[in-house]
């Protein structure tokens, strides 16, 4: 007689085992002499390294990845006029962005604030500029590199979709209060989250600090320039025409590149630097262009 053998166990009951994969996400912006964008390049036009290591690209799309805008805006008194130009081109600006796409709303001054949660719904957003140019009650002072941390930190809490920016709409003229830009970048590069700057004053940009001097890191100038590089956003001036610089710009963050790798084995926490470059093919199309991509992520655990 022939032993029993167990049922078969039902497919929904298989247990599946899956060991986790994290994806290092990339945005880029290629430009050419002319500072616009360039268009033309497919997956095989780019090698991203990590720790100098060329990595697998196992993403590659441009536009099609859903974007989650923060608006960041400097309502200190100086900013009134360029706040107006702004909001005046926000219907028009964000008319670029497609569906699926949010936008959210933070003010600050001497301390930052949501005004308006990520929504796909942009209509009432041109209201809410208006209305914090006349209604804001966030203090006096412009403290940047502190707002930026509180705007990574919100960008941090939301659920992953796809692409993540911040665009800063500042004079930059303020002083930082034990927040360095080195914090700000960390923030930045530890929620995923491109800066953009946009600055409507004429000020000078930050000096550079001398080799042989120091300047104190708590109290310096903040450098929204700096800050932005480093995490492959782009700072432009709008002096004279706000609008339309505001428009261009969005419309700049909305059409970057976008690239996914699987992370190498590292120690969690540690600061992983990335390189990315054009083919020789690439670059024998386009002699000068400019990429702009973050320079590096802190791993996290396997």
């Amino acid at each position: 007689m022939l032993a029993q053998q167990p049922p078969a166990q039902k497919e929904e009951e298989i247990p599946i085992f899956r060991a986790s994969v994290t994806l290092i996400k990339v945005d880029i912006e290629v430009v050419g002499r002319d500072s616009r964008n360039l268009s033309d390049f497919t997956q095989q036009d780019f090698t991203v390294f990590d720790e100098n290591q060329p990595q697998t690209i196992v993403n590659f799309t441009r536009e099609n990845e859903p974007l989650d805008l923060l608006l960041l805006l400097d309502v200190s008194g100086s900013m009134r006029r360029s706040l107006e130009d702004v909001a005046a081109a926000t219907r028009a600006a964000l008319g670029r962005l497609r569906t699926g796409d949010r936008v959210g709303l933070m003010l600050f001054a001497r301390r930052a604030e949501v005004v308006q949660p990520f929504t796909e719904d942009f209509r009432n957003t041109q209201n809410k500029i208006l209305d914090s140019i006349y209604k804001q009650n966030l203090g006096a002072g412009t403290l940047i590199n502190e707002s930026l941390i509180a705007a990574a930190d919100y960008m941090k809490q939301q659920p992953v979709k796809g692409r993540r920016a911040i665009l800063i709409v500042t004079d930059n003229e303020g002083l930082n209060y034990k927040s360095p830009d080195a914090e700000a970048v960390r923030a930045m590069l530890g929620s995923d989250t491109v800066l953009n700057a946009m600055i409507v004053r004429q000020g000078p940009k930050p000096p550079a600090v001398r080799p042989t001097g120091y300047t104190n890191p708590d109290f310096a100038p903040p450098d929204v320039y700096k800050i932005s590089a480093k995490t492959g956003g782009e700072a432009v001036e709008g002096v004279g025409k706000v609008g339309e610089v505001f428009q261009r710009t969005i419309e700049r963050i909305r059409a970057r590149y976008f690239i996914q790798y699987t992370a190498p084995p590292a120690e969690a926490g540690s600061f992983r630097r990335i390189r990315v470059e054009l083919s020789p093919e690439a670059r024998h199309r386009h002699p000068d262009a400019v990429i702009r991509a973050r320079e590096g992520y802190y791993a996290s655990a396997q």
